[in-house]
């Protein structure tokens, strides 16, 4: 049985762009999921994180800078996940659907980073 690994940096690039653009859009949202360990406002955080998002985007959708993006990008799902983490933990008393998808985010992050990694190599593409 073959694992389902998407490769397609494009698409990975195009999900990094609309991410890049929510935070960017409505960053209210996002702003809470930023946990309170880190220094300065959650706004930086979320306005860094677009900005980091749309930065990886455009790298990964460059041929020549893709490989260095992509693995950047399986980086960005490691670095991310604790908001994630914060997400779940703080939606735990949130009617059912929300809750649901507060802790779907968690495993989803897996996944996430294999394209990422499966992104970076010199077949995909």
């Amino acid at each position: 049985m073959t694992r389902f690994v998407p490769r397609s940096p494009l698409l990975l690039a195009g999900l990094m762009a609309a991410a890049g653009v929510a935070h960017l859009a409505a960053p209210e949202p996002f702003d809470a999921l930023v946990p309170r360990s880190l220094p300065g406002s959650p706004r930086a955080w979320t306005l860094a994180s677009s900005a980091v998002e749309l930065a990886l985007a455009a790298g990964l959708a460059v041929p020549r800078t893709r490989r260095v993006s992509a693995q950047a990008t399986g980086l960005f799902f490691v670095g991310v996940f604790p908001a994630n983490i914060k997400m779940a933990y703080d939606w735990r008393t949130r009617p059912g659907p929300a809750r649901a998808l507060a802790y779907g985010r968690l495993p989803l992050q897996v996944p996430l980073y294999l394209w990422a990694r499966a992104a970076a190599r010199p077949s995909a593409g």
